[in-house]
C-alpha cells in the first residue's frame, strides 16, 4: 500500500512539472488546451492549476494560464549557489562591452547546457536565448567546449538520453563527426560554432577549468556572421576569450 502511495505522490509531482513545461513552451493555454496535451479530466487538470496559481507558479489572466513569477524566484537562488557565476559574471559582462558582442556563460547540467549569464555589447544582436534556458551540447559552441573536456562514456550517456536533433543544415548529428570534432577542441583549446545552432549566427567559445582538470563551464561571444569573419573569428577572438578564461580560472583557484 505505502509503495502505491509514494508511486502515486511520483507520478503527481512529475505531472505537475510537466504542466509548468507545457505552459513555458505554449506561453499560455487555457484547461481545454492543456487537457489535449495530457492523459487527465478537465476537472483533474483544473485542479493542479487552481494548486499552482494559489502557490504563486502559475498566473491565471481570463481563461489562460501562464507561468508565474515564483519560479524566477527560484531559479535566482540556484543561480547565485552557482560558485562560477559569482566569480565569472563581472569577467563576462567586460567581455561584452570590449567586444561588443553578446558575451555568454553556460554550464551543463543534466546533460543539457543551462545559460547562467548573458551580457550585451552595443552591438549585440537579440537571439532566443535566455538566463537559465536549456540547450543541447552539440549543436553549440558552448557545449562543444564543455563536451570536448567530459570523458567519452560521459558524453555517449548525453548523447543517448537527449539525443543529437539537427537545428540547422550545419548541425553535426553523427556521433563519430561530433567525437572527432571534439577531438580538434579539446587540442586547439577553442570551439567554433559557424551557424550550427542558429541560422546567420557564429559563436566562439572556450571552457573553463579548473585546477583538478574539472571542467566548470564555458564562456562564448556570439554575433552575426557579418561581423565574425577571417582574423577576428578564428583568432582576435579565441585569443580574447582565453585570456579571459585563464583569469576565470585563477579566481577560481585561489577565491
Amino acid at each position: 500500500m505505502a509503495d502505491r502511495q509514494n508511486s502515486n505522490a511520483v507520478k503527481t509531482a512529475r505531472t505537475t512539472f510537466e504542466i509548468l513545461e507545457e505552459l513555458k513552451e505554449r506561453n499560455e493555454a487555457t484547461v481545454t488546451e492543456l487537457t489535449d496535451a495530457f492523459d487527465l479530466s478537465k476537472s483533474s487538470l483544473h485542479n493542479y492549476l487552481t494548486t499552482l496559481e494559489a502557490d504563486g507558479y502559475v498566473v491565471k489572466n481570463g481563461n489562460t494560464y501562464e507561468v508565474g513569477l515564483r519560479l524566477l524566484d527560484l531559479g535566482g537562488h540556484a543561480r547565485h549557489r552557482q560558485r562560477l557565476y559569482d566569480i565569472a559574471r563581472e569577467e563576462v559582462t567586460e567581455l561584452a562591452e570590449e567586444t561588443g558582442e553578446l558575451a555568454n556563460l553556460l554550464v551543463e547540467q543534466h546533460g543539457r547546457g543551462v545559460y547562467l549569464h548573458r551580457a550585451h555589447g552595443v552591438d549585440a544582436v537579440k537571439t532566443d536565448s535566455y538566463i537559465g534556458q536549456r540547450v543541447y551540447l552539440h549543436n553549440t559552441g558552448l557545449g562543444n567546449a564543455i563536451l570536448a573536456h567530459l570523458p567519452r562514456e560521459r558524453i555517449e550517456e548525453i548523447l543517448d538520453r537527449h539525443g543529437m536533433p539537427a537545428t540547422t543544415e550545419n548541425t553535426i548529428t553523427d556521433r563519430e563527426e561530433l567525437f572527432s570534432h571534439l577531438e580538434r577542441v579539446r587540442e586547439e583549446g577553442v570551439a567554433f560554432d559557424d551557424e550550427a545552432r542558429v541560422k546567420g549566427l557564429r559563436c566562439v567559445a572556450v571552457p573553463i577549468v579548473n585546477n583538478n582538470d574539472t571542467v566548470e563551464g564555458a564562456i562564448s561571444v556570439s554575433g552575426p556572421t557579418s561581423r565574425f569573419q577571417d582574423e577576428r573569428f578564428r583568432e582576435e577572438l579565441p585569443a580574447k576569450l582565453k585570456s579571459v578564461a585563464n583569469v576565470i580560472e585563477l579566481n577560481i583557484t585561489y577565491t
